[in-house]
């Protein structure tokens, strides 16, 4: 079997991981070949392609980003879009396109797979919001850089009496921000999924202080949702990706600047940003990717088109496509509850 493979989406530890697997499986498991497809969908729709062999894969697995490349590029935003993927999978001679990436990406195999493509689904990211999979590769390594950068800022904001203002990755979903925050012993910890007020994180802060700490460590996601005077504050850019996505980012120095303002305790600000998809992932996540890898090329080769690979406990299974579209895995009350207890 000739099977075709990219990674759509932003870029995640452990991608290496899962495109080397896939190769180790076809290759040696099932005696195929392997076609990777570079910068995601935009790849496929520009036949920039290269032949990936074993001798091409070696080294790869504690390497950060995607040997082949990542983009936004949505297919069905470009003239022709779905003709032309399945003209070129055609033309390589692809049997079966596995599809490595988060809902949005994900969701173009879905529409791919019910026009007649043969696809398989592996899902990505960082953020842990992908439904139909416990867990997903990337989150692990993001939640554990975020906790090793709450630690280091500690022991700066004791030393200055500051208040620091952490903000990490999170649009819709405070994964990172809720499990980072807790293992870090943050004292507040704002997410999208449960708004909060400023004059809440200010009380806070007061108390703590009035209770004889000096300092104190607010994490807050991007996509957090905070009000002032009754209404939203608002941070977000005009600019959209190509599947309609408002870039983020703002929401900690807005806040580190109200809670000075407020309060009087000298505030900062910390971006972790694209910090936390970078670099080398981690054991758990070069594992759960190398697992992905192995599953997805045996479910293409039972032929679970319109599939994807999942975790559930410590199985790897396989669920439809559309488990994994339509709605975002989020933080539920009994997981903020349990972070709430932490708080000051």
């Amino acid at each position: 079997m000739r099977i075709g493979l990219l990674t759509g989406g932003g870029d995640c530890p452990g991608l290496n991981a899962v495109i080397r697997a896939v190769v180790h499986r076809t290759v040696k498991g099932h005696g195929g070949t392997v076609v990777g497809f570079r910068h995601g969908w935009r790849g496929v729709l520009q036949s920039e392609v290269e032949e990936l062999d074993l001798k091409k894969v070696s080294g790869i697995l504690p390497r950060g980003g995607t040997i082949l490349g990542t983009s936004r590029t949505n297919p069905y935003k470009e003239p022709g879009g779905e003709a032309r993927i399945r003209q070129e999978l055609k033309e390589r001679g692809v049997e079966v396109l596995i599809a490595v990436g988060g809902e949005d990406t994900l969701g173009v195999a879905a529409k791919l797979h019910e026009s007649g493509v043969h696809l398989v689904g592996v899902p990505k990211t960082i953020d842990n919001d992908v439904n139909g999979t416990d867990y997903t590769f990337g989150f692990d390594t993001a939640l554990s850089i975020a906790t090793e950068a709450i630690d280091r800022l500690h022991t700066t904001a004791e030393s200055h009496d500051r208040v620091m203002v952490v903000e990490v990755m999170g649009r819709h979903a405070g994964w990172i921000a809720l499990e980072a925050g807790v293992a870090g012993g943050a004292d507040m910890i704002l997410i999208p999924e449960y708004p909060a007020s400023i004059d809440e994180v200010c009380a806070a802060v007061r108390h703590r202080h009035e209770q004889g700490k000096n300092f104190s460590i607010i994490v807050v996601a991007e996509g957090a949702r905070l009000r002032d005077d009754g209404g939203p504050v608002q941070v977000q850019s005009e600019r959209k990706d190509e599947f309609g996505h408002v870039r983020l980012g703002g929401i900690g120095a807005t806040l580190a600047a109200r809670i000075e303002e407020r309060t009087g305790y000298e505030s900062r600000t910390s971006v972790l940003g694209h910090i936390q998809r970078g670099g080398t992932p981690t054991a758990f996540d070069r594992f759960l990717a190398s697992r992905f890898g192995v599953a997805a090329v045996d479910l293409a080769h039972r032929g679970g088109f319109g599939r994807m690979v999942a975790l559930r406990g410590v199985s790897i299974v396989d669920a439809p496509l559309r488990e994994a579209l339509g709605s975002l895995k989020t933080v539920n009350e009994k997981f903020y509850e349990l972070a709430k207890v932490f708080f000051s």
